[in-house]
């Protein structure tokens, strides 16, 4: 493996699989399968949650337990940090009395895209935002910000740089000190992560960047090699590379949990995670989601796996 100029010697991980991987998938999980795969990413060491979506049941039925779910998990560790996306200000109430520690305040990089994916102008969505904000003020939950599409959009194509830089300084304007670039479609490329993160580095340089890549085209990993040579510390990823975007085509899984751990662990890079812990949870969404879940580790196991050569047919010349 080639080596990363100056990465950093820890990452955060935010597991994303319980909203943006099961937003998605055919399988709608009940609260107690939910909890399940909670207790066990608990045990694997997680700690910080992207939880679910306060969004309106009807456009996300897989995540209508948002209020039940963030009570129980609450109830098992009142340790744990737990995020969740909100649309406007109904939504933040009711994250606000579930009891979260932050909001994601979403929007994406190109109008087509927003108008699908909450039917709402660029514009419109941050201007809900400022209303959000005034809503928590003094609330003590953190406001943090996810721009979708900041590598490309399937509607529109490229993405001008210079457009996410400006939802960013919108969003810091606000207050908000968390910045995630999300790779909706699995456009980014390693050249695309330089230029985002340090353009968002100059305009906004208060802000902590965070990576959410997807998988679609075999790169994601790879994006993750470009963040952490660039320094980026904080990643997004989902269990098994569950997921995609209902409002998007072509969206398919998350990098996965697993395969970033793997990842991190050979290069020397502490997560906080255990790899075991982790391919054991991925079996846990393999049984839950009945089929088999695009992740790499959890399939082939980590590198020293080692086999029984007896159990292996000899070749015959």
């Amino acid at each position: 493996m080639s080596q990363v100029a100056n990465p950093p010697s820890r990452v955060r991980i935010t597991e994303v699989g319980l909203r943006d991987g099961l937003q998605n998938e055919p399988v709608v999980l009940s609260t107690v399968d939910k909890l399940a795969l909670v207790e066990s990413l608990l045990a694997a060491g997680v700690t910080t949650f992207e939880l679910t979506s306060f969004v309106s049941p009807r456009a996300v039925p897989a995540l209508s337990d948002a209020s039940e779910l963030v009570a129980a998990v609450r109830a098992r560790r009142a340790d744990v940090h737990l995020s969740a996306l909100v649309p406007n200000v109904r939504g933040a109430e009711r994250a606000l009395a579930a009891g979260v520690d932050a909001v994601v305040l979403f929007v994406s990089a190109s109008e087509t895209h927003n108008a699908r994916n909450v039917n709402a102008s660029v514009a419109e969505s941050l201007a809900g935002f400022a209303a959000v904000a005034r809503r928590l003020e003094g609330s003590g939950i953190e406001l943090r910000g996810a721009i979708a599409t900041s590598f490309g959009c399937p509607f529109e194509g490229d993405v001008p740089v210079e457009q996410v830089g400006r939802i960013a300084r919108d969003m810091a304007g606000l207050g908000i000190r968390r910045i995630a670039l999300g790779d909706t479609t699995g456009m980014a490329t390693p050249p695309l992560v330089s230029e985002r993160i340090q353009h968002l580095r100059e305009v906004v340089p208060e802000v902590v960047p965070a990576l959410h890549f997807h998988n679609t085209r075999g790169i994601g990993l790879a994006n993750v090699m470009q963040g952490l040579a660039l320094g980026v510390e904080d990643y997004e990823s989902a269990i098994g590379g569950l997921g995609g975007c209902p409002f998007a085509p072509g969206a398919s899984g998350n990098i996965a949990s697993e395969d970033l751990v793997y990842l991190l662990d050979e290069m020397g890079i502490d997560s906080g995670l255990s790899l075991d812990g982790m391919i054991e949870t991925a079996g846990v969404a393999t049984r839950l989601m009945g089929r088999a879940l695009p992740a790499q580790v959890s399939r082939a196991g980590p590198r020293l796996a080692l086999h029984d050569a007896s159990a292996v047919p000899t070749a015959r010349g």
